[in-house]
């Protein structure tokens, strides 16, 4: 008897696994061939979505070449600021050199120095100090001395370095102890 309620209750789950079988085949085929307004409708999303993209691209294009222009623009405009301000010092050499010959030549030639100096700090550059030890990224050594000094201490500038805005824009030169 028990044998006929097993061989029953597997008919019974074999028959239910079936039809869900017979379901699922049934909506995979309905699903598998979209209706033809819904392929339209997916040409149509595809079409706006590729448009929309290439407006895109070419916006980013555009605002890439402006910034461009931009930057050029203003270095442009930075420099002319720079010569605006160096201007007066071509006036100071044309002057000193008509009195090149009388004593105020060497007077004009200081004036002239100190003037250019100030208006290139009042544009962000700074002299690089040279006293003290050795800093790789401000200093770069040309000559090495026996000396009584610590080893790695600034003997003496060959030649001056400078930092533009915080950025060292030519390292000094200096002579160091070993």
């Amino acid at each position: 008897m028990s044998k006929n309620k097993d061989k029953k209750n597997a008919i019974a789950k074999e028959a239910k696994k079936e039809k869900i079988e017979d379901v699922s085949i049934e909506e995979t085929k309905e699903t598998k061939e979209p209706k033809i307004s819904e392929v339209e409708q997916l040409n149509k999303d595809k079409l706006e979505l590729t448009l929309q993209l290439q407006r895109l691209q070419a916006e980013f294009e555009n605002f890439q070449k402006r910034n461009q222009n931009d930057n050029v623009r203003f270095a442009k405009l930075a420099n002319k600021e720079l010569i605006k301000h160096l201007l007066p010092i071509l006036d100071n050499f044309q002057l000193a050199f008509q009195n090149k010959d009388s004593k105020e030549f060497v007077k004009g030639m200081e004036l002239i120095y100190s003037n250019f100096y100030s208006i290139l700090e009042e544009n962000g550059l700074k002299k690089i100090n040279t006293e003290g030890k050795f800093n790789p990224y401000k200093h770069e050594v040309l000559l090495t001395a026996d000396s009584e000094e610590e080893p790695e201490t600034i003997l003496e500038e060959l030649q001056a370095g400078f930092a533009l805005n915080g950025e060292v824009i030519r390292s000094a030169k200096v002579k160091v102890s070993k």
